[in-house]
């Protein structure tokens, strides 16, 4: 079994079910501390511009930093990537759980930690995600991407009420110690399981600052090269553009065009998230097309329908909007599933880190900058509209997007010029 020329051994669930099972934990301690943080700010401050600080200052390492974490991935022991950042995020928040244990948190500690438990997040993400290309044979990895979206719509209907449940139960900081816990999970198969690792040319084994500002270049270059991958990842960025409104929106439009409370809030938070676990689901099952491309773009269009069928929802037929987010949440996966499997399989792995790290830039540059248009647009228009157009223009990018032979036979149409590819060692 290869994926880019690389073998993949025949023993492979062996080695990826550990690594793979034990960060299901660490995304669950990480969901519990978001929430505990989350409400603590909320109580203690009663501040929306706090709130938004918060979300602000947890982007900014995937913005600002991702194609640099992402060159680097590239170029270290990516095993080794991951002990250390997720041994940072454990530390960090033991930092915090001793503040809070002897009462002298103050806001901006919280500030703090949520930047470098992102920063920390910056770096483990990429390394997963390319050590998977290599653990993982290509015909499965659609499907672990669909598992692995389904686990994260899971965890964020699990993650709120058991974090309520603990804080009804234990110390605040108790609860945030639980995040400690599931970290050294993570980390322990990490210590015992090898991943594969690509051999770098001697030339690329010393990291200084204008090597990983070239191979940040580079990974651009790459893709500006491979002109159906560079089209999708703009594409994901502008979609980003245009979706990541409709959550933040949503609030007010249950309170001021359904006339809700926080109970049809939830329902429609919860409902998206089931959405998720049944999409994830169904193409950890299936598969996908065998066009993956085809796939996820299937899974745009639903998404367009989705926001579009909640934005027409007349004020008396709130179920509407609940179906419209229904098709959201199981369309997600569908998109974004087969993209992530199209990266894993099809870049070379020894420039993963750099496109992934690239595509995550470009995508969460587009949610702050969304977020500043989409307010005063909705103050001047009514929110509804920002409904209309994010859904009907995300329904026709999809559309378009199938005509383009570039992007629709993406996988077959690689770079013009080819990074060199060479075998796997496997690095304790």
């Amino acid at each position: 079994m290869q994926n880019n020329a690389y073998v993949i051994e025949a023993n492979w669930k062996r080695k990826f079910i550990p690594i793979w099972g034990a960060q299901i934990f660490s995304l669950l301690g990480s969901g519990l501390v978001q929430f505990a943080l989350v409400w603590y700010i909320t109580q203690q401050t009663g501040s929306a511009a706090m709130l938004a600080t918060a979300t602000f200052v947890g982007l900014l390492p995937d913005v600002l930093l991702s194609p640099f974490a992402g060159a680097l991935v590239d170029r270290l022991n990516r095993r080794v990537v991951m002990i250390i950042a997720d041994g940072a995020i454990a530390l960090t928040t033991l930092g915090l759980v001793l503040l809070f244990a002897f009462d002298r948190i103050e806001i901006w500690h919280i500030f703090v930690v949520l930047f470098l438990r992102s920063l920390g997040g910056t770096f483990h993400w990429p390394a997963m995600q390319a050590s998977t290309a290599l653990m993982v044979p290509d015909q499965h990895l659609s499907r672990f991407a669909g598992l692995n979206q389904a686990l994260r719509g899971g965890l964020n209907i699990v993650a709120p009420p058991l974090g309520a449940l603990l804080m009804s139960l234990l110390q605040f900081y108790q609860v945030i110690a639980v995040d400690v816990l599931t970290a050294v999970i993570a980390i322990i198969p990490l210590f015992f399981i090898s991943i594969p690792q690509p051999r770098q040319p001697d030339t690329q084994t010393r990291v200084t600052p204008s090597s990983v500002m070239r191979d940040v270049v580079g990974g651009f270059n790459y893709v500006k090269r491979w002109r159906g991958m560079f089209m999708l990842i703009l594409t994901a960025a502008f979609l980003n553009f245009l979706l990541a409104p409709s959550s933040t929106l949503m609030p007010l439009m249950v309170t001021q065009v359904f006339h809700g409370d926080v109970w049809k809030l939830s329902l429609l938070e919860s409902i998206l998230g089931i959405g998720i676990v049944i999409g994830g689901l169904l193409l950890g099952v299936w598969g996908g097309f065998k066009n993956r491309v085809a796939t996820s773009l299937i899974g745009v269009i639903g998404i367009g329908l989705g926001v579009l069928i909640f934005g027409l929802a007349p004020a008396n037929w709130f179920w509407l909007a609940v179906v419209g987010m229904a098709v959201t949440g199981f369309m997600s996966p569908i998109a974004n599933g087969p993209l992530q499997a199209i990266m894993q399989s099809k870049v070379e792995p020894e420039m993963q880190g750099r496109v992934m790290g690239l595509t995550n830039s470009l995508c969460m540059m587009m949610m702050p900058i969304s977020l500043l248009i989409a307010a005063p647009v909705a103050e001047l228009v009514g929110l509804r509209v920002w409904y209309w157009i994010g859904g009907t223009l995300v329904m026709l990018i999809g559309v378009g997007l199938c005509l383009v032979p570039e992007v629709i036979h993406l996988e077959s149409r690689k770079p013009s010029i080819q990074t060199q590819v060479v075998p796997t060692e496997n690095v304790a």
